[in-house]
């Protein structure tokens, strides 16, 4: 289980805006370690995050930096009110 503190912000493209929050390359290594051999497409892992009282599944995916972005759509940000900008205290489980 990985607990941290996040912030919750955006990347736009040319067609949409995402949300995302990052898991510092610091804390990068216990997500490495135990899905060294469930790695998906582009190296990401699946897991389960929670925000709040939200729970959802999704995946993270790797960044150049060494540490992993997690997308967050918008029904889990409605859902746990958050917005682009805010702290969020960020809990994952490594599926």
């Amino acid at each position: 289980m990985i607990k941290l503190t996040a912030t919750l912000w955006i990347w736009s493209g040319e067609s949409a805006t995402w949300h995302f929050m990052t898991v510092p390359e610091a804390m990068a290594g216990e997500i490495r370690a135990e899905s060294f051999a469930r790695r998906g497409g582009f190296g990401s892992v699946r897991v389960e995050a929670t925000v709040g009282d939200v729970t959802w599944r999704t995946s993270v995916f790797p960044q150049k930096s060494g540490g992993y972005i997690l997308p967050v759509k918008a029904d889990v940000r409605r859902r746990a009110g958050i917005a682009a900008g805010d702290e969020v205290e960020l809990v994952l489980e490594i599926l």
